[in-house]
């Protein structure tokens, strides 16, 4: 699909992925965010909770610091807990350092006030803030993500996750929201292939795919359209539906 929105990376932390005790959701709700609001997702990383791995990935992804894409997202390790070290990697990566951040702070301490809470040294780690971050409202738990050179760096924890998103992204310069339709048909893929190539020559613009599924039915594939224009991705909708006898 040929497209001049923002490029897209999303870097998801945490040892609990990689060990399959917890099950991945963040990215897939970015992603469905991205495609709306008009952002090219154009890679997925998961590392473990280990410093070298993290910068590494940061290193690469993030265009600020001679990465490969517009846009870093980031999910997971700015708790309050020994292993939640994300702030210092993403720190390391674009050459600075982590303080404790005033805005942070009184965030954090406001919360504790109303909830009833001392707020603990733990508790304050999540106050440590890359130096020249800017934060990211976390409507959910108070405790704020942080934003630097090209890197937005989110909580792990689904709910709050999905609430930094919905503040953060608003907020960013996106592209045109991609535009897509899709057609079910009861024959597999084996059956569409040479239909389905024909149209994405004629369409080199748009992206064309095939997914297919099975259920109490039989198979089935799932034809999918997908680009910025609206109208062409309904002309070759209709073409593709011609070419199957649809």
């Amino acid at each position: 699909m040929q497209s001049d929105n923002p490029t897209a990376a999303i870097l998801v932390i945490g040892d609990e992925i990689l060990s399959g005790r917890t099950r991945e959701g963040n990215a897939h709700h970015l992603a469905q965010v991205l495609s709306a609001t008009g952002f090219d997702l154009r890679e997925m990383r998961v590392v473990s909770d280990d410093h070298r791995q993290i910068v590494t990935a940061i290193r690469a992804l993030d265009s600020s610091l001679g990465g490969a894409y517009d846009l870093l997202f980031t999910s997971g390790g700015i708790g309050p807990t020994h292993d939640d070290i994300t702030a210092d990697a993403v720190a390391d990566a674009h050459g600075t350092t982590v303080e404790i951040h005033p805005d942070a702070r009184a965030i954090l301490q406001a919360r504790c006030d109303r909830m009833g809470f001392e707020l603990t040294e733990n508790r304050l780690r999540m106050a440590r803030i890359p130096v020249g971050a800017r934060l990211i409202d976390n409507a959910v738990s108070a405790a704020p993500g942080f934003s630097i050179g090209n890197t937005h760096v989110m909580a792990g924890v689904p709910e709050v996750f999905r609430a930094m998103v919905a503040w953060l992204v608003p907020r960013l310069s996106a592209g045109r929201p991609v535009q897509s339709d899709t057609v079910e048909v009861r024959r597999g893929e084996s059956d569409v292939a040479e239909d389905l190539k024909a149209v994405a020559g004629d369409y080199p613009d748009l992206s064309l795919g095939s997914y297919p599924f099975h259920d109490e039915t039989g198979w089935g594939t799932n034809l999918v359209v997908r680009g910025l224009d609206a109208a062409r991705v309904a002309e070759a909708m209709a073409v593709l539906k011609q070419r199957l006898s649809l």
